[in-house]
């Protein structure tokens, strides 16, 4: 499976208490096709990034779709799998 980064526009003002119904929502629907691992939420910004491992960006949209259909995504992005750095390998 790929490596998917989803972005959504969560606004300033997330808290933990209102991300939880969503998170379980999108766990409890996830597919042999898409799963959700983990996400960063960057205040500043007001955004939400999840990481995913997918078939397919369409996937994604259907689990998104199912489990939090009013939740916006501004973003599905694949990650280049032969191009990924990590920083011990320039120690």
């Amino acid at each position: 499976m790929a490596k998917f980064l989803v972005v959504h526009p969560a606004g300033k003002e997330l808290t933990l208490e209102a991300a939880t119904p969503i998170a379980k929502a999108v766990k409890a629907n996830h597919a042999v096709d898409a799963y959700w691992v983990r996400s960063w939420y960057a205040r500043e910004e007001g955004k939400l990034y999840c990481e995913w491992d997918a078939k397919d960006a369409e996937s994604i949209r259907k689990v998104i779709a199912k489990a939090a259909p009013d939740f916006p995504t501004e973003g599905i992005y694949k990650l280049d799998d032969e191009f990924m750095i990590h920083s011990e390998n320039f120690r």
